[in-house]
């Protein structure tokens, strides 16, 4: 159902509120230059710092500006189990086409815990579920197992592996038919080689063409260009992660002149060290 180069998208600020009028044309940009679905709220785009309001705002913006012609997918996710039924529930009364759905983070819960949760949310909200995978963040993996039973419902869709580990989504692809997104933008290729349909990204906040082409490249055959892309972008996705995710990518966007690069604490500024050398690997890429 999701499949492609689908962006996290960061959300803007302007003096501490959000900047709804960049957000907008964030979305149009994103939809100008071949995204093929757009995440409001996820971790990229700050949602443990965005209000209830807000995170309804934002995501019914986005619905809004795209008016159809991309799918929305709200990122819903919460260490409270009833909080992400409740908030999985905003998204698609708000008229969102999916959900993204982050494993309880801080609680560490055991499998059965996990599967309880998504368990939870699916027999409440009837809207098409993307697992979101990403241990690093949260102190917690799904097994691959656990996803192969939650797998038996109709409305989860997909998962966003971000564990880092190409044989994790093996074993998950190799457990059920569930649809295997990148999480993480450098092992997008080598995710999609054995049998990923795409990514949920970073880096397309900056270059969603290019991370558009690589994909759509693979899934049709085009093995050499995205090999070529691939290599380009390499660089630039390890960039991304040089400081704390959405710091680097903001920071991007502000050099290239598209943000002003405000986030909301405790993420904070860049240090300079790490902006210079960000800076450097734009040059080089020949977008500044």
């Amino acid at each position: 159902m999701f499949t492609g180069s689908i962006v996290a998208m960061v959300t803007p600020f302007k003096d501490g509120i959000v900047d709804y009028d960049k957000l907008g044309e964030l979305v149009d940009y994103h939809i100008e230059n071949g995204t093929n679905a757009i995440i409001p709220c996820g971790t990229t785009g700050e949602s443990p710092t965005l209000t209830h309001k807000e995170h309804g705002d934002v995501v019914g913006k986005v619905i809004e500006t795209a008016n159809g012609r991309v799918p929305v997918i709200a990122g819903t996710g919460s260490n409270n189990t009833s909080e992400a039924i409740s908030l999985t529930n905003h998204a698609k009364e708000t008229g969102a086409d999916g959900s993204l759905i982050i494993t309880p983070y801080y609680n560490k819960p055991t499998q059965q815990g996990l599967y309880n949760h998504y368990k939870a949310i699916l027999e409440e909200v009837d809207i098409p579920i993307i697992i979101y995978n990403v241990p690093s963040r949260t102190g917690v993996s799904i097994s691959p197992e656990t996803v192969a039973r939650l797998f038996e419902f109709k409305n989860i869709v997909a998962i966003k592996e971000a564990t880092g580990d190409i044989d994790q989504a093996s074993q998950i692809l190799n457990m059920c038919d569930i649809t295997v997104l990148s999480g993480d933008d450098s092992l997008t290729l080598p995710i999609m080689s054995v049998g990923g349909k795409g990514v949920i990204s970073v880096i397309a906040n900056i270059l969603p063409r290019e991370v558009s082409e690589l994909v759509s490249s693979f899934l049709n055959g085009e093995i050499e260009n995205s090999q070529k892309l691939h290599n380009s972008l390499f660089p630039l996705c390890k960039a991304m992660f040089i400081e704390t995710n959405p710091i680097p990518v903001k920071t991007a966007m502000k050099l290239l002149g598209r943000l002003n690069g405000e986030m909301r604490l405790p993420l904070c500024n860049m240090s300079e060290e790490h902006e210079k050398q960000l800076k450097k690997i734009l040059e080089k890429h020949g977008l500044i």
